[in-house]
C-alpha cells in the first residue's frame, strides 16, 4: 500500500499544472515581426538568439507550423481564429488611412480569455486597424494596451511616412507619429529617442510585475521587430561588424536585440513566481522580407510569398508545464495559426460559445500527447482582387470550376497547388554564408497552376503540375469549396480625413 501511495504522489508533481482543475496557466504569445525562418539560432544560422534558443531547446519546436505570407491576415487569424476569406481580409495589409479593421462582429480571443477569467493585456504592434474607436485593442478584449496601430512605425521616433493613394487619382505624402496607452494617452512624444524594442519589453515586464498571480494572465507581446524601417543602437550592430550587407546586419541586430528583451520578459516571470505556471508560445508573423536583409533559406521565396519561405516560420511552446519527456522535442505535425484560437480557449477552461465558426483546431492533444493533427489541409488565401493576366496564355486548365487566373494556395497533406501570380518566386541565401547556393529563376513563372509535394520537396523546386493532372483537379475543387463560402474582400479606398495633422499629428480615429 506504501508503494502505491508514493507512486500516486510522484504522478502527481510530474503531472502538468496546466490539467489541475483549480489552476488555469498564465499565457505568453510573442509574435516577431518578419522574421525568417533561418533567422534564429536553432535553424543553424550564426545569428545570436540564445534566449529563443534555450526557450525552444526547453519546449516543443514547431516544424511544421504555418501563418500567412503578410501581417494583416496573420494577426487577423490568430485573433479570429477565421481564415481571412471568411472576414473579408484576404486582401493586402491595412493601410493607415483605410477605413478598415478587422470587423467588429468578430470574437477575438482576449474576448474569449477575459469571459474565462483571464486579465489580459497587449503590448506592441496591433496592425488590424484603427479608424474607429471600437476597431482599438482595448474594445477588442484587452484590459490594457501599449503600442502602436500600424506597421513600419520608426523605432525611435514612433513616427508613420508613407504616401498614400486616393480614389481621385492624387497622391499625398501624410505622416504622424504612433504611440498610444490604453486607446487613450498619446504618448509618442514621451518616448522619443528610446528604441521601441527596448520599450515594450520594459512595459511587459511592469504589466508582469502588477499583475496579481491569483488570476490568470493573457499578454500578448508583438515586438514589431525585425520590420523595416531598419535601426538598432550601434552596441548591438558591432556583434555583426563582419556582415557586409547593411539590411542584413541590421536583421541579425534586431533579432538579437529582440532574443535580449524576451529574455528580460522571462526573467520577469520567473522573478514574480508566475514562470512555473506560465506557456510561453513564440511566432513570426510571416517570412522574412528578403529584400529588407531576412532570410528564409532554405525555403524558397519571402514576405508577401505564398511559397514555403512567405508562410513556414519559427515557432515554438516552452513551459515548465510540459512534460519532461518533451522538453527538447520536435514537432512535425501541421499547425496554422489560427489554431492559437481554439487551443489557448482550450487550456483556459473556456468555451467557444458566440463566435461564429472557426476554421482553427484545438492543437494541444497534438502538442501535449503528440497525436496525429486534426488539422489535414490550410488554405493559404484566395484573392479575387489579384487576377495573373500573364498568366491567360496558359489555358490548360481555364475548364476547371476554380478560375485559376485568381492568385490562390492550398495544402492538403504533402501536396501544396499555387495559381496565378505568385510573387518572390526565388530562392535567396544569407548574405554572411556566401557558400550557400542561392538558385534563380524558376521552371513554373509564368504558370497558372503549380503543384509541389513539400514533403519529398520542401524547397519547391520541381513542378509536378503536368505529371499529376488528378491531384491538381482534386485541389482545384477544393478551392472552389472554399470560395463558394467566402465572403467579399473588403478593401476601401484611403480618406484623407485621416490626415494626422488634423488630429493632432497622431495616427489615431478619425472616422465616427
Amino acid at each position: 500500500m506504501m508503494d502505491v501511495k508514493i507512486l500516486v504522489v510522484l504522478s502527481f508533481l510530474n503531472f502538468p499544472a496546466v490539467y489541475c482543475k483549480d489552476r488555469q496557466p498564465h499565457i505568453v504569445f510573442i509574435l516577431a515581426d518578419d522574421l525568417g525562418y533561418y533567422d534564429i539560432g536553432y535553424h543553424g544560422s550564426r545569428i545570436q538568439t540564445p534566449v529563443l534558443d534555450k526557450l525552444a531547446n526547453q519546449g516543443i519546436k514547431l516544424e511544421n507550423y504555418y501563418v500567412q505570407p503578410i501581417c494583416t491576415p496573420t494577426r487577423s487569424q490568430l485573433m479570429s481564429g477565421r481564415y481571412q476569406i471568411h472576414t473579408g481580409m484576404q486582401h493586402k495589409v491595412i493601410f493607415p488611412s483605410q477605413p478598415l479593421c478587422l470587423p467588429t462582429d468578430e470574437v477575438t480571443i482576449a474576448d474569449k480569455l477575459k469571459e474565462a477569467g483571464y486579465a489580459t493585456h497587449m503590448v506592441g504592434k496591433w496592425h488590424l486597424g484603427h479608424y474607429r474607436e471600437d476597431c482599438l485593442p482595448t474594445k477588442r478584449g484587452f484590459d490594457t494596451f501599449f503600442g502602436f496601430y500600424n506597421c513600419a512605425v520608426d523605432y525611435y521616433t514612433y513616427e508613420k511616412d508613407c504616401y498614400h493613394h486616393f480614389a481621385n487619382g492624387s497622391s499625398v505624402r501624410l505622416s504622424g507619429r504612433d504611440l498610444w496607452r490604453n486607446d487613450e494617452e498619446f504618448v509618442a512624444l514621451k518616448y522619443t529617442g528610446q528604441h521601441r524594442t527596448k520599450v515594450f519589453a520594459n512595459e511587459a515586464q511592469k504589466v508582469i510585475r502588477k499583475h496579481d498571480s491569483d488570476k490568470p494572465l493573457f499578454l500578448y507581446l508583438s515586438f514589431g521587430a525585425v520590420h523595416v524601417p531598419l535601426e538598432a543602437p550601434n552596441k548591438y550592430e558591432e556583434m555583426y561588424e563582419d556582415v557586409e550587407d547593411y539590411d542584413r546586419r541590421l536583421v541579425l541586430t534586431l533579432a538579437t536585440m529582440m532574443d535580449e528583451a524576451v529574455g528580460n520578459v522571462t526573467s520577469t516571470l520567473r522573478e514574480t513566481g508566475l514562470w512555473d505556471n506560465t506557456i510561453v508560445i513564440f511566432s513570426s508573423d510571416n517570412g522574412g522580407a528578403t529584400s529588407h536583409g531576412g532570410s528564409n533559406w532554405p525555403l524558397r521565396g519571402g514576405k508577401k510569398a505564398y511559397y514555403e519561405g512567405g508562410i513556414k516560420v519559427a515557432g515554438f511552446i516552452s513551459s515548465p508545464l510540459l512534460p519532461p519527456n518533451l522538453h527538447g522535442s520536435t514537432n512535425r505535425e501541421l499547425i496554422h495559426v489560427s489554431d492559437w484560437f481554439p487551443t489557448l480557449v482550450h487550456l483556459a477552461r473556456g468555451n467557444l460559445d458566440g463566435t461564429k465558426p472557426l476554421d482553427g483546431y484545438n492543437q494541444w492533444d497534438t502538442i501535449r500527447h503528440q497525436n496525429p493533427s486534426p488539422r489535414k489541409e490550410i488554405l493559404i488565401n484566395i484573392d479575387p482582387m489579384i487576377e495573373c493576366e500573364q498568366c491567360k496564355k496558359d489555358s490548360h486548365w481555364q475548364s476547371t470550376k476554380f478560375d485559376v487566373h485568381l492568385n490562390a494556395g492550398l495544402i492538403v497533406g504533402s501536396w501544396k497547388l499555387l495559381t496565378g501570380h505568385q510573387e518572390h518566386a526565388y530562392w535567396s541565401s544569407p548574405s554572411e554564408v556566401p557558400d550557400l547556393r542561392s538558385i534563380i529563376g524558376s521552371p513554373s513563372l509564368g504558370k497558372m497552376v503549380s503543384l509541389y509535394n513539400i514533403k519529398s520537396d520542401p524547397t519547391e523546386q520541381t513542378d509536378l503540375a503536368e505529371r499529376m493532372p488528378g491531384v491538381v483537379h482534386r485541389m482545384l475543387e477544393k478551392l472552389a469549396d472554399y470560395n463558394s463560402g467566402a465572403v467579399p474582400p473588403y478593401y476601401p479606398e484611403n480618406e484623407i480625413e485621416a490626415d494626422p495633422s488634423r488630429h493632432g499629428g497622431a495616427w489615431g480615429p478619425w472616422a465616427q
